[in-house]
């Protein structure tokens, strides 16, 4: 996934301006894709010089301005292409897990405080992300009314189905995480023979 098609698909529920994006993609552990500022304005000017989005110049105040971008029927094509393809995964890049596979070089004293801490942020992010599923199949999250209304009210029940979906997913993977965590915790106590 790239940043551009995580932009599109968060611009065709709603025209936001940059920094209504900033603020929506720095919730990173309540969705799936993370960006720094740094990123999303560059990308923001190369979607609109593309034709992906379209950029509205508003008027603040006496002398301050804003643009709101839209999503263009150009990138909704795009992003309805990007939907529709399988995509090889990236190559792996975990650094804890990279950590891990090192632990074998410290004593374990050191070694357990690390995958404790690791335990309580899975933990934190399978609590948030339940929230977040909570909040979805309520059909309560800003995003995905403003989505709704752009839709046929008898595909509202399936279309919070499946974003809460991918939470469940989420959680999943962070329980997962968790537990080989533990497991690893289990293996530092055990004794050399």
């Amino acid at each position: 996934m790239s940043l551009q098609h995580a932009l599109l698909g968060v611009l065709e529920a709603r025209p936001m301006n940059g920094y209504e994006l900033t603020r929506f993609f720095e919730a990173a552990p309540r969705w799936v894709w993370s960006a720094p500022q740094s990123q999303i304005y560059p990308t923001l000017r190369q979607m609109e010089q593309a034709g992906l989005i379209e950029g509205q110049k508003e008027i603040r105040g006496t002398r301050l301005s804003r643009t709101v971008y839209s999503i263009t029927e150009r990138g909704l094509a795009e992003l309805r292409a990007w939907l529709g393809t399988s995509h090889t995964p990236p190559p792996a890049r975990d650094a804890f897990f990279l950590q891990a596979l090192f632990f074998d070089m410290i004593e374990p004293d050191r070694a357990a405080p690390v995958l404790k801490a690791f335990i309580a942020e899975q933990e934190q992010l399978a609590a948030e992300w339940r929230a977040h599923r909570e909040a979805l199949l309520a059909k309560d999250t800003p995003l995905l009314k403003e989505r709704l209304k752009n839709r046929p009210a008898a595909e509202h029940d399936r279309i919070a189905a499946l974003k809460a979906h991918v939470f469940s997913g989420q959680i999943a993977v962070a329980e997962a995480r968790a537990a080989w965590a533990r497991e690893s915790l289990r293996l530092l106590e055990e004794p050399a023979p």
